[in-house]
């Protein structure tokens, strides 16, 4: 099949995040509190957001895992795109709002003189799990990438794998802040002015925003109807010739149901020349055995007319 089903790889992504996440965020809490750092204030909001995103996650993939029943005939993938979103505006108001306003007040502030050490060592520490939890997202990304023969990135925006997807760019963009953060304490050490620190924490806010309106977007795309790539759709149709029962494909409609899941839709020119009702039989086999790839959650086959072209 096109797609192979990584729901377990994408369920340790998000424990691993989580965890790394939580601790990071204990750590960054008590640093702003120490300190009252802008930009390490920030970092905390930003840890506790991903934090809590990750468990929306897991939500997720716990909702889109659910088996197809007679009220959701084609299953609740779309579930995991509901709760990504959901996720995704939390990192946004969470995250991004607080981060920015928190900014904006310090600017007009008086400001404090944090003792930088204590900042410099809770960014370090909170690099490593950070990056630990990247690792584990890359290494996911780049191995579903390969296999489709695309660059990790253009992967990432085109994978239909909401869950992977989130991690990934949440690990990105939580690496990123920690430069800013870092940069934004160092200048304020260099320059005694607080301005910097502030504006440290506006710059992580404004970084999770981006992130955030990415992520909200690309989930709404699959709930109202992502359109599959050409590709993809070449290769199910490929699926599908490969049935030896199968003579021809004249029409064929492919739409995501969920992570890596899809319901088709195609007109077929079956071998033989049986009986209508014989065929009707045929149509229904057919259809059950291909409702038993991993991929497919339903299939509905309708005979092809000889006067439509071949796909």
């Amino acid at each position: 099949m096109p797609e192979q089903k990584q729901s377990s790889g994408s369920l340790l992504t998000v424990i691993v995040a989580l965890v790394a996440n939580a601790l990071v965020a204990l750590a960054k809490s008590a640093a702003a509190a120490f300190t009252g750092s802008a930009a390490m204030v920030a970092e905390a909001a930003h840890s506790w957001a991903d934090t809590g995103n990750e468990v929306f996650l897991l939500f997720a993939e716990r909702a889109g895992s659910r088996e197809r029943d007679e009220t959701h005939p084609r299953g609740y993938g779309r579930a995991t795109y509901v709760w990504s979103l959901v996720a995704a505006f939390g990192l946004f108001a969470a995250g991004s709002v607080v981060s920015v306003w928190h900014g904006l007040t310090e600017l007009t502030g008086e400001g404090e003189d944090p003792d930088h050490l204590i900042n410099y060592v809770v960014l370090g520490v909170a690099f490593v799990l950070e990056g630990v939890s990247l690792l584990q997202a890359t290494r996911q990304v780049v191995g579903e990438a390969r296999t489709w023969g695309m660059r990790p990135l253009k992967f990432v925006d085109r994978t239909s794998d909401s869950t992977l997807r989130a991690v990934f760019m949440e690990d990105s963009a939580a690496i990123a802040g920690l430069l800013l953060a870092a940069a934004g304490i160092g200048l304020h050490e260099l320059t005694g002015n607080a301005v910097f620190d502030a504006l440290g924490s506006i710059a992580v806010g404004v970084l999770l925003g981006f992130v955030a309106i990415f992520l909200m977007r690309r989930n709404m795309d699959y709930l109202l109807g992502q359109e599959i790539s050409p590709e993809l759709e070449e290769r199910i149709l490929a699926t599908l010739k490969q049935r030896p029962e199968i003579n021809r494909v004249s029409y064929l409609h492919v739409e995501y149901v969920g992570p890596h899941r899809f319901f088709i839709v195609a007109a077929v020119d079956l071998t033989g020349d049986d009986r209508e009702t014989e065929l009707a039989i045929r149509l229904r086999g057919l259809e059950a055995e291909l409702e038993q790839e991993e991929m497919i959650e339903d299939a509905v086959l309708t005979l092809a007319v000889l006067s439509e072209p071949t796909l």
